[in-house]
């Protein structure tokens, strides 16, 4: 199948009992035996579902993965990535990433003696410098949030074939729409499915592929076992946002490069971080890797002062000031004061995310009505 087929039918049957075209949503925690161990394929929700499982098929399809997995949150995905490692393992992260990652990375999990070391992608063939025997992970994040920069999958993975080294992607900003990061190497694709999946920011979900089957079932009993589960109605939600997942990031992406091209003309516009833009330092690998640019634009203001950043995002009428992004509706973010005040303000400066630094997930409104509202809050 082709990936507008996918979305709609793959890894997707009729309910049998009545032939529903939409999977029900099955609303029970356990599931009758005809004898004791012998079942139709389900004993209790947290181990299965068959709406939860009716997503993790469609997952995993779309992703060219062996085995899909959804979860409750995508920390709760990132949480599970990370019960696969044992003390004493090190981890090697890209430096630009979400604040809830680096959160977790720093505050929970480095209690349990792995160790993380956060370093540029820029340049791959470096990264064999931070590299050890004792490394089991390469966490990457591309584009990476908010600066926007891209990572070259597929040499990060051929950097660490034959070793002993699993890489996940955190595909979130791009969706599999955009690109699949299995079919360049990698072994886990993680994704908030809260964002572009859902894609209607009325769940919270997390999701998980893996590459081959042996792997999806250690972090299916990674899951079964911390019960980070997604429930079946969120499960649906996931599922019936996915069917115009293709169509809503081609409007996406559309949209996201006329407001990049807006702001880059702008006179009061310092730096525009937008990979579908020439101007972008690694446009050419965007062009390589990514089907289409996306919905993320981030950019900073001449003036580099906080003020001017929170003035103009508190003047916006069509774009909603508010935490998450990859809603059909467009949204505002200061990343400093909201989705990365985590991270601490001297790593902040160290990476380039600056008190006047705006991020925009640029939803699927016509054009000329969300150029207008960003003019007007210019004004």
């Amino acid at each position: 199948m082709n990936f507008n087929t996918k979305v709609i039918h793959g890894g997707q049957h009729h309910e049998s009992a009545t032939g529903s075209v939409n999977v029900p949503v099955f609303l029970t925690s356990t599931f009758a035996q005809k004898s004791p161990g012998i079942h139709s394929g389900y004993e209790y929700s947290r181990a299965a579902n068959p709406t939860r499982q009716a997503l993790e098929d469609s997952l995993a399809s779309i992703e060219n993965g062996a085995r899909g997995l959804a979860f409750g949150s995508g920390l709760a995905a990132i949480d599970c990535v990370l019960k696969l490692l044992n003390p004493g393992d090190e981890v090697v992260a890209v430096d630009d990433l979400y604040g809830g990652t680096y959160r977790m990375f720093t505050r929970l999990f480095e209690k349990y003696q792995l160790k993380f070391t956060f370093v540029s992608f820029d340049d791959v063939s470096k990264i064999s410098d931070v590299i050890t025997d004792k490394t089991k992970l390469i966490w990457l994040e591309t584009p990476t949030n908010p600066l926007m920069k891209l990572v070259d999958i597929k040499a990060v993975t051929d950097l660490v074939k034959g070793k002993d080294i699993m890489v996940a992607v955190d595909n979130t900003f791009a969706s599999p729409y955009i690109q699949r990061p299995i079919d360049l190497g990698a072994d886990i694709v993680m994704h908030s499915a809260t964002k572009y999946l859902g894609g209607h920011s009325d769940v919270i979900a997390g999701a998980l592929v893996a590459n081959t089957a042996e792997l999806g079932e250690k972090l299916h009993f990674i899951q079964f076992a911390s019960g980070g589960i997604l429930g079946p109605h969120d499960s649906y939600l996931v599922l019936r946002g996915i069917k115009t997942l293709a169509l809503r990031m081609q409007r996406h992406s559309q949209n996201g490069l006329e407001v990049a091209k807006y702001l880059e003309s702008h006179p009061a516009i310092d730096k525009v971080f937008y990979p579908g833009l020439k101007s972008h330092p690694q446009y050419e690998l965007a062009q390589k890797q990514m089907r289409e640019p996306g919905g993320m634009v981030s950019f900073t203001f001449k003036s580099g002062k906080k003020e001017d950043a929170i003035k103009f995002l508190e003047k916006l009428k069509v774009f909603t000031l508010a935490e998450s992004l990859g809603g059909v509706e467009s949204l505002a973010n200061h990343p400093a004061l909201m989705t990365h005040a985590s991270i601490p303000a001297e790593k902040r400066a160290e990476l380039g995310i600056t008190d006047d630094l705006v991020r925009l997930s640029v939803g699927i409104e016509d054009q000329e009505d969300l150029i207008a509202d960003l003019e007007k809050a210019f004004g």
